[in-house]
């Protein structure tokens, strides 16, 4: 009897620490977002030497993990916040468009992210900014609003996930009037400033330089108070902290455009005390594994102990029973199509330290038009230098047509200022690349390939669906696209066929491919001039595009015509996006007046074309 007193009092003794114990293992940890908007890691010194000091991040990283090869999948808010909440690749969900003329679905099996955290247990906050190009259920936050927080949930015990963006990085903080130069002093000398070797060595480049690295040391302020914030709550050692950019940017050439500086964003991830086992990384490392925004859904659901739905395209990079170690992971890829009013597809892989991004209107330069862009003071500086032809060949490289496909070793060039592409020792490299972005793109039935008038009328209620019937038909688009970097005399049968006989996305990427070709298709532009008369809408004015680029025929009786003659507005922006490439970038001159322009049918987009074609912008 006496042992058996003994074992219980012992037991009971040992129970609470046991069930302390217990408790630890099942309990949740918090998650927070830190997200600050439109800035690369090229901003800052945990990243790059010339980057400014942020001791607040810096000690997020001095307690977990700082990321060397972080990536958003897109270099533009809504695509890349659309990948971010969905774990899914953009173009396969019909997620790609920046700004969204219709709302894409969700897929189907696949909720955003948080509704699983949210059914699990969590309380789920969101301050503020959303930007998705997805339909949102109503499952997905406790709360979202300017004032949403941890501190709102009913029971002090509860986990949460909490997202939170930093707005005073974002593009529209570079609108700023000229005059400022007078009255505003940068911490950084503007006189001191590194300037990149695209960009005019100006007044204005070098003041709008110096005082974005000051919205940089502001995210840092805004970090620290959030830190202390958890701090105060007794939290810290319970809670991930994701610290990362929504994208690159946002000086210009860089938010928008699937370079480095467009897509390479800085992540830093606290690890907290009490969660340390669920991660292989120790305190105050670096991570040069790759990572994207298709990653991180999977990434906090793993961590949170929640399967992950196969409807998503990422992988976890943290938390227990990963695929495969991070740091064997040397991949991303990059995507960009319409920005705002702004046409042009582009891809991007990145494999290693090799780079490769496949432009398929190469015609079209980086530089061509959209309003908002064009409201920086340095942006507009740099396009009136170049009509004073006061640049020098790599600053007015930006307004000039592009290569069909660059390859950039980013290890020995980071700023990517020498395309490899037509160097003979790397066209092993270089055929390799291209191979693996048309696998990836094929893949995951890349709906890019299909021009937005067509996709919104045939397949926006279900893109995945629509994507997996469209396989064929995307394969073909491919194969007619690397038509470019074939002899014409080897491709000419197959594009006149194409052009007799295909069907409308066979005719409309052959004529495009045509355009890319240029003037070696002259022998061609008889047939071109007959669909320029007879085909559907979207057909000519493709010919109409290419008969000015490749025939040099003047483009804008032709194209004011189909612009008013359309009754879809989609239709009608892609004919102004060429209506403007060619008032600003071609040999071709037209006398526009205010009301020389009608369009059949309207939507805002159509309206801030219209605005810059009659100057009102």
């Amino acid at each position: 009897m006496a042992r058996y007193i003994s074992f219980l009092l012992f037991a009971l003794l040992i129970l609470p620490s046991c069930q302390s114990d217990n408790e630890k293992q099942n309990k949740r940890p918090n998650i927070v977002f830190l997200i600050s908007e439109d800035n690369s890691m090229h901003y800052m010194d945990l990243f790059d030497p010339m980057g400014v000091s942020t001791p607040q991040i810096q000690t997020l990283a001095e307690e977990g993990v700082v990321f060397e090869n972080a990536f958003s999948n897109a270099p533009v808010c809504s695509v890349a916040r659309s990948t971010l909440i969905t774990g899914t690749l953009a173009p396969r969900t019909a997620m790609h468009m920046h700004r969204k003329i219709q709302m894409a679905p969700m897929p189907e099996g696949l909720e955003m992210f948080p509704a699983y955290l949210r059914k699990a247990g969590y309380y789920t906050t969101n301050n503020q900014k959303k930007d998705y190009n997805a339909i949102e259920a109503d499952d997905v936050w406790d709360e979202s609003s300017g004032t949403a927080t941890w501190r709102n949930r009913p029971e002090s015990q509860l986990p949460f996930f909490h997202k939170e963006t930093f707005m005073g990085s974002h593009e529209s903080r570079l609108h700023f009037d000229p005059e400022i130069m007078k009255t505003y002093s940068p911490a950084d000398d503007p006189a001191d400033v590194s300037v990149y070797p695209y960009y005019p060595d100006t007044d204005m480049f070098r003041f709008t330089i110096a005082y974005h690295r000051d919205r940089i040391r502001d995210i840092d302020v805004w970090v620290g108070e959030v830190i202390q914030q958890l701090r105060e709550d007794n939290l810290l050692d319970d809670t991930f902290i994701f610290y990362f950019g929504d994208h690159g940017g946002v000086l210009p050439g860089s938010k928008g455009y699937l370079y480095e500086t467009g897509l390479h964003i800085p992540l830093v991830v606290y690890i907290p005390e009490n969660y340390r086992h669920l991660v292989d990384h120790l305190p105050g490392t670096r991570s040069k594994g790759f990572v994207s925004f298709i990653d991180f859904p999977a990434t906090v659901l793993n961590l949170a102990g929640l399967p992950i739905p196969e409807a998503m395209d990422g992988k976890a990079f943290l938390g227990k029973n990963l695929r495969e170690s991070v740091e064997k992971r040397d991949e991303t890829l990059g995507y960009a199509d319409r920005f705002d009013e702004k046409y042009e597809t582009v891809r991007s892989l990145r494999k290693g330290k090799w780079k490769y991004i496949r432009s398929y209107q190469p015609f079209y330069p980086d530089a061509l038009h959209n309003n908002y862009r064009y409201k920086m003071a340095a942006f507009s500086e740099w396009r009136e230098l170049y009509y004073q032809n006061k640049l020098d060949s790599m600053q007015a490289k930006f307004f000039q047509p592009k290569p069909a496909e660059m390859l950039f070793d980013v290890e020995d060039d980071p700023l990517e200022l020498h395309n490899l592409a037509q160097k003979p020792e790397h066209q092993g490299t270089l055929s390799d690349m291209r191979k693996r972005l048309n696998g990836k793109l094929l893949e995951h039935r890349d709906l890019g390939l299909i021009p937005e008038s067509i996709l919104l009328k045939e397949g926006i209620d279900n893109p995945v669906s629509y994507g997996e019937k469209m396989a064929e038909t995307l394969g073909k688009i491919l194969q007619i696209n690397d038509l470019v970097f074939h002899p014409f005399e080897e491709v000419n049968a197959t594009l006149e066929e194409n052009l007799r006989n295909g069907n409308t996305l066979e005719k409309f990427w052959t004529l495009n491919t045509m355009s890319v070709l240029g003037p070696k298709v002259t022998a061609l532009l008889p047939l071109v001039e007959q669909m320029a008369e007879n085909e559907e809408s979207l057909i000519r004015w493709k010919a109409v595009e290419c008969l000015a680029i490749a025939g040099n025929r003047s483009p804008f009786l032709a194209l004011k015509q189909l612009i008013a003659e359309s009754d879809d507005p989609v239709e009608s922006l892609l004919m102004l996006n060429s209506l403007v490439y060619f008032k600003d970038h071609s040999g071709h001159h037209y006398p526009f007046t205010e009301d020389d322009i009608n369009p059949g049918a309207s939507i805002t987009e159509v309206e801030r074309r219209i605005q810059y074609l009659k100057g009102t912008w």
